[in-house]
């Protein structure tokens, strides 16, 4: 396990990188931490890919007390992370939020994002009235425990697991400084993604759980999205909001396959 920190904006990004090859940046949702990436990082580098696992700022092992969070914040990120690692072209592989922010990366960089890989993408807005009830919710001195008992309904295919992963989670969250920079990540607005939606020209796989709680239709949204990007789609049965964690033996082979379309489209390596 190789663990650095890239220097950004004023502060570091935790990032670990696995095995050799192809560089696959892999970025967790809000409120989560780059291990989600794991199982599915451990069988990209078993077939040749470098793999990075970064955590967002605020999260893990990354800074605390940055000037900006969120979508573009997140985005200028993954492509300082690149070009850390030699520059590209690399695929990202984001999920939740860090899929708006890839959204946003390939648009601006295209010489440096040759494809993406978009799991449980928040590529707009969903339900604002909820999103508005829980950043309130969390901003209260009661939010880690709220942030608990939402995010294990967030992973259905981690069966009890869920529950044990939400509480180390939270408790990471609320060491001191972190639960401030992480209230400040919630208030993200996607809407910053539509603009940089027809500027993509990475090859891009959807990866939708099709229990994710955070849609009422989760298969429709993926299907919207893959419109905008002329993007391929995978809907996981029986996993939510976190397909690579809960069911990587599903995913990898179809990301492995996407990887190597990319591959071969632009002579990545």
């Amino acid at each position: 396990m190789d663990i650095s920190q890239v220097d950004v904006d004023g502060g570091h990004l935790a990032v670990e990188v696995r095995g050799s090859g192809p560089l696959v940046v892999c970025s967790p949702a809000m409120g989560d931490e780059r291990d989600a990436f794991g199982p599915l990082a451990d069988r990209l580098a078993a077939a040749g890919y470098r793999v990075a696992l970064t955590d967002l700022r605020g999260h893990g092992d990354s800074d605390i007390g940055f000037a900006d969070y969120g979508d573009t914040a997140t985005a200028a990120d993954l492509i300082a992370v690149i070009e850390a690692l030699g520059g590209g072209p690399a695929v990202i592989a984001g999920a939740s939020l860090s899929a708006a922010a890839a959204i946003i990366a390939a648009g601006t960089r295209p010489d440096l994002v040759t494809g993406l890989v978009l799991l449980g993408p928040f590529a707009r807005n969903g339900n604002a009235v909820m999103g508005a009830l829980l950043r309130g919710l969390l901003a209260r001195p009661w939010g880690p425990a709220v942030w608990r008992g939402y995010s294990a309904s967030l992973w259905p295919g981690l069966g009890e697991d869920a529950r044990v992963r939400a509480t180390h989670l939270s408790r990471r969250l609320a060491r001191p400084g972190r639960w401030a920079a992480f209230v400040r990540t919630t208030r993200a607005d996607h809407s910053v993604v539509a603009p940089f939606l027809p500027r993509v020209r990475a090859r891009t796989l959807v990866v939708m759980g099709a229990a994710d709680p955070d849609w009422k239709d989760p298969a429709a949204e993926a299907e919207w999205l893959a419109g905008e990007l002329s993007a391929q789609v995978l809907v996981v049965p029986g996993v939510g909001h976190a397909p690579m964690l809960e069911a990587p033996d599903a995913v990898a082979p179809a990301v492995l396959h996407f990887l190597g379309e990319a591959r071969d489209a632009a002579r990545w390596s």
